[in-house]
């Protein structure tokens, strides 16, 4: 019986490298895909912005004949707060917008009449308004890009008595213009952005009436041209889904 069983031993083991060579190779396991985040910038969002701005305005007495007669320009900064709604569409790394601003301001100044120094003349910007589109171009979830449409501002105008303050005049008025930017955008989170940017609104000249006849030069109107400066930070919200696709490579 021992010798059987030897006998058996002996003969698996020597056929167990003959089996082994019969077996199927090893099937290959590929590594595991590498991915890559990209940032989407696609969506509708919505946020808020502040800053700071500065007016600059140039008065002009209009006489019933004759040319304009200069008196004087005056720079009014102060501050600004609001919020923005916008959608914006990426095609590969180009970002294209369409957005509304709109900003409470408090741009308030005054200067003394060139024409008439009995006389000080002030402008307050205490609204403004954007209607802008946006071309873009995005590094993964850094977005730098240009802006341009239209824009308004309403201010208010009033002319006193340099010596006792008292005022004599007072007219409001809501202008459009034009208006072009350039700014940056950063995503910090899948649907949170922030931003810096700059605006320059080119509004014009414009006669205003005011309440009562013009005191600086009697039967004259008031012909105002502005120009205003903007530096807003911005925060956003994108609705949608997270702000990144994935990429195989």
């Amino acid at each position: 019986m021992k010798r059987h069983l030897l006998a058996t031993i002996g003969l698996v083991a020597m056929s167990a490298p003959a089996m082994a060579a019969d077996l199927p190779a090893r099937a290959y396991k590929a590594p595991p895909v590498l991915v890559a985040t990209v940032y989407d910038w696609t969506g509708f969002y919505i946020g808020i912005n502040g800053g700071w701005g500065s007016s600059r305005n140039c008065w002009g007495i209009v006489p019933l004949t004759g040319a304009t007669i200069a008196d004087g320009c005056a720079d009014r900064s102060g501050g600004v707060f609001g919020g923005q709604v916008g959608y914006r569409w990426q095609s590969g790394q180009f970002v294209f917008g369409l957005e509304g601003q709109g900003d409470w301001a408090d741009l308030t100044g005054s200067s003394v009449s060139t024409l008439n120094p009995v006389y000080s003349t002030g402008v307050k910007v205490d609204a403004l308004g954007l209607i802008t589109g946006q071309i873009g171009y995005a590094w993964n979830a850094s977005l730098f890009y240009l802006k341009g449409g239209a824009a308004t501002a309403r201010s208010r105008l009033d002319v006193w008595n340099t010596a006792s303050g008292i005022n004599v005049a007072s007219a409001s008025a809501t202008r459009w213009g034009g208006v072009v930017g350039v700014g940056w955008e950063y995503g910090f989170a899948p649907n949170w952005s922030f931003g810096i940017e700059y605006d320059r609104l080119f509004m014009g000249d414009a006669n205003n009436s005011f309440s009562v006849p013009n005191p600086i030069l009697a039967g004259a109107a008031n012909r105002i041209g502005q120009d205003i400066d903007l530096v807003t930070l911005r925060i956003n919200y994108r609705f949608g889904g997270p702000g990144s696709v994935v990429a195989k490579y």
